[in-house]
Formats: C-alpha cells, sequence, structure tokens
C-alpha cells in the first residue's frame, strides 16, 4: 500500500505539528522561506543535504520524511521505556503523557 500523501505535504504537516512557521522552518534549515513555500507545494525537488536538515529540525528519520514509514526520532526510547512498566499502570501513564502534552500546548 503506497502513502498517498506527497513528500512536500508531509513535510508542511510535519512543520504545522511542531508550531514552525514557514519562515522559521526554512532559518533552521539553512533555506529560504520561498524554496520551502515551492518544496511543500511540490513545485520544487531538494538535494540530500536539505533533506538531512529538514529530518533533524523535524527530528524524523529521512525515510518517514520521504515515505511516510519509519520512526519519528523518539519513538523507539519511548517505546521502550513505556514497556517498563507493569500493565496495570499504563493507564496512569497514558494520562500523565496527555497532560504533559496539554502543558507544552500551553506555551
Amino acid at each position: 500500500m503506497t502513502n498517498e500523501v506527497s513528500v512536500g505535504a508531509r513535510i508542511m504537516l510535519l512543520r504545522t505539528e511542531r508550531g514552525f512557521s514557514r519562515e522559521t522552518m526554512a532559518e533552521l534549515t539553512g533555506i529560504s522561506a520561498k524554496f520551502l513555500y515551492e518544496i511543500e507545494n511540490d513545485k520544487k525537488g531538494f538535494s540530500s543535504h536539505t533533506l538531512q536538515r529538514m529530518a533533524e529540525v523535524l527530528e524524523v528519520s529521512l525515510d518517514y520524511i520521504m515515505t511516510g514509514q519509519g520512526a519519528r526520532r523518539y519513538d523507539d526510547e519511548i517505546f521502550k521505556t513505556i514497556y517498563r512498566f507493569k500493565p496495570g499502570t499504563l493507564e496512569t501513564v497514558d494520562a500523565l503523557l496527555k497532560t504533559a502534552y496539554r502543558l507544552t500546548m500551553e506555551h
């Protein structure tokens, strides 16, 4: 099954999920905001260097940007930590993670 989301759309989605403006993302990756706009709208391709910088800034694997498959940067670490908890405590862990997420979104 192929992922129907384009690379540009995936980059835009990841950028907005992280709360980056186009200008901020462009600055962090060392490209112009106009070039990022063209990438996100599938009007231009980009170099492997730009792809690497985007993956670092967005905290995802290169595979995730290109195909939508693969891990986000911290997925493996988070899963390893979660598996250490006893099954009966996972609901509490889930509630704590949701609370932490809400707190970070307020700032």
